[in-house]
């Protein structure tokens, strides 16, 4: 009998937990961070690909934005377009137009930046991503990769990514690279050992007709 009773208890025990327990969310929530520094802004066209590639796979419940790397401290204003997605389909999609048609508006007015606080965006986005309490979060960077700050700005610190897949698009090569190819590889490793001591996961993209593996 008290056999019997213990196990009830500890049966109960679980019911108690596991109804109590947080329920674990599967929706995706993708930040975009957009460089337009130096020759990038002639990369808009790419960028525009792969939001439109987003807009088509993501589903009702999930979460978008796109922002452009800016010259300082990163903030609201320098995000172009962000929605999670009415439950809806039709209410989706209609939103899914608005999006596009931002970044179309963006696009065909985009003026290029002195400096490119990456490590400013970097924070704008995975706090963006925390707030949607989405299951799956991604940073996508469209950008060479190379920081430039204003003078003063502080960017060498550890930052936390707790799970958020980073990849990084695009990464074209410089002129210096091109002088010496370890510039390139210094910039690429730097990142991604800062992603992953943050507790993230990292890659490099640079082959644009692979998006099918792009939220994977």
């Amino acid at each position: 009998m008290r056999k019997t009773a213990g196990l009830l208890f500890l049966f109960c025990s679980y019911l108690l937990l596991t109804s109590c327990s947080e329920p674990v969310s599967h929706n995706r929530a993708v930040y975009m961070l957009l460089d337009t520094s130096g020759t990038y802004t002639q990369q808009i066209d790419k960028a525009k690909g792969i939001v439109k590639y987003l807009l088509g796979i993501l589903s009702p419940g999930d979460s978008l934005a796109l922002a452009r790397i800016d010259s300082g401290s990163f903030s609201e204003k320098d995000i172009i377009a962000k929605i999670t997605f009415d439950l809806r389909p039709s209410k989706a999609n209609s939103q899914k137009r608005a999006f596009l048609e931002a970044v179309d508006q963006f696009s065909s007015q985009v003026k290029g930046s002195s400096y490119t606080d990456i490590t400013g965006g970097m924070l704008q986005a995975i706090e963006y991503l925390n707030e949607t309490g989405a299951g799956e979060k991604y940073i996508l960077v469209f950008s060479d990769m190379k920081e430039e700050i204003k003078k003063g700005q502080i960017r060498d610190f550890p930052i936390t990514f707790d799970g958020i897949k980073v990849t990084a698009l695009n990464v074209t090569k410089l002129r210096s690279d091109n002088v010496d190819p370890r510039e390139y590889m210094k910039r690429v490793e730097a990142w991604s050992k800062r992603v992953q001591d943050g507790g993230g996961q990292w890659r490099v993209m640079n082959d644009l007709d692979r998006l099918n593996t792009l939220l994977e």
